[in-house]
């Protein structure tokens, strides 16, 4: 898929769109994310980097955020932490505790916020990366804060139907792909910044 094809502009943002249902473009994605990250650090003056992974693991639709946070707290990243698994899912009913949380223990943390969403039928199976908060429970028609400087989602339904039981009816194996491409780049990205570190 050529560049220009996965960038969309929505108000006065830039949003990138991954297709990870074919061949997954891991380090275009990485880079992409890379980039976007150490310029949001320079930007807000940030040295760290927190993956705030948001959703439920008491729907299969909705639980792509916690099972990323699994795989991340999974392989003990050195270079960021993770909030959000499926151990202890940050989701609608707690994420306001969580934020005041991360304000007051993370202050110096880019937050990268990680969730499920979802979008035309076309773009099921596709992520998105993009720069500014994530507005989580949009697909659902329940409104949440936004939260985050820097948001990467999984489009795992058709934005047709805002049902929450939908969410409950998506295929687990489309919701795991997902969290394997995400995962699976974020490790990459780990790996760029270790790489800058040595030299």
């Amino acid at each position: 898929m050529r560049l220009w094809e996965r960038i969309k502009i929505r108000g006065d943002r830039e949003i990138y769109y991954f297709d990870a249902k074919n061949e997954w473009e891991i380090e275009s994605f990485a880079l992409r994310l890379y980039s976007l990250i150490k310029e949001m650090m320079e930007e807000a003056q940030k040295k760290n980097i927190l993956f705030l992974c948001i959703g439920t693991d008491r729907s299969t639709g909705d639980s792509l955020g916690p099972l990323i946070g699994y795989k991340l707290k999974g392989r003990r990243m050195k270079k960021a932490q993770v909030i959000g698994t499926l151990e202890k899912p940050v989701h609608a009913m707690n994420l306001e505790q969580y934020m005041k949380m991360v304000k007051a223990s993370f202050p110096e943390h880019l937050i990268v916020a990680v969730d499920a969403s979802v979008g035309n039928m076309e773009h099921i199976g596709y992520v998105t990366l993009g720069k500014g908060p994530l507005k989580p429970g949009l697909g659902v028609s329940k409104e949440l804060r936004a939260v985050g400087d820097i948001f990467i989602t999984g489009i795992v339904g058709s934005c047709r139907n805002h049902d929450p039981i939908m969410l409950q009816s998506i295929r687990l194996s489309v919701v795991m792909h997902l969290a394997d491409c995400i995962s699976d780049s974020i490790f990459f990205v780990e790996k760029l910044w270790e790489k800058k570190a040595s030299v």
